[in-house]
């Protein structure tokens, strides 16, 4: 007697218009847009006139704040996505390294801290890519958020450098105080997640 034929149920599709809707919710749109922003504050910052200088420190701000609000909106409305936790990082970085890149051409950081803070987020990023790649979502620690907010503290305060009177406050002094700072919670962070990425490799059995 002839085996019956049983189909196995197929898992539905997600439809095209469902997937962006996912993609381009609120937070990974705050998180798009902290991105469209970078050019907007390097082209203002690339001539730093008093004026510009402030409208400059004010946009990165702006892209800062979508920063603090895209995490927040995606816990409380339950949007957190592969996409928002690949992009949220790398957004932070484009800003950040923008920032640092000028404050070294304009003399205002030392060339060895910007390149510390910025080869420490692209070690960080390839072993980030590298998990990815086999489907492990790692996301930042604490001190690696704390990090971020001092960066961005930190180079507010030094675009507005020449902006803002030394004898109202020593932005130079204090950026640079708060720069420092953000590079050893960089260092210590970046151990950080280098072990728990290795860990998770070493319990799934993978080479890194």
């Amino acid at each position: 007697m002839p085996q019956a034929h049983v189909a196995k149920a197929q898992p539905k599709a997600v439809p095209v218009s469902k997937r962006v809707e996912r993609t381009f919710n609120l937070p990974n749109s705050l998180t798009f847009l902290r991105i469209l922003l970078v050019p907007v504050y390097i082209g203002l910052f690339s001539t730093p006139t008093v004026m510009r200088s402030i409208l400059a420190a004010s946009v990165f701000g702006l892209a800062a704040l979508t920063d603090l609000l895209d995490g927040y909106i995606a816990r409380q409305r339950a949007q957190v996505t592969k996409v928002g936790r690949l992009i949220d990082p790398l957004a932070d970085k484009f800003l950040v390294i923008s920032g640092l890149v000028l404050l070294v051409q304009f003399q205002r950081v030392a060339a060895w801290l910007a390149i510390a803070l910025i080869v420490r987020d692209l070690a960080v990023t390839g072993m980030r890519a590298v998990a990815a790649s086999r489907g492990l979502i790692i996301a930042a620690g604490t001190l690696g958020k704390y990090k971020v907010v001092l960066q961005i503290i930190a180079i507010i305060l030094l675009t507005l450098e020449g902006a803002i009177s030394v004898s109202v406050l020593n932005v130079h002094l204090v950026g640079t105080v708060v720069l420092y700072v953000a590079l050893i919670f960089s260092l210590v962070s970046a151990g950080q997640y280098i072990l728990e990425a290795w860990n998770e490799f070493s319990k799934k059995g993978w080479n890194p």
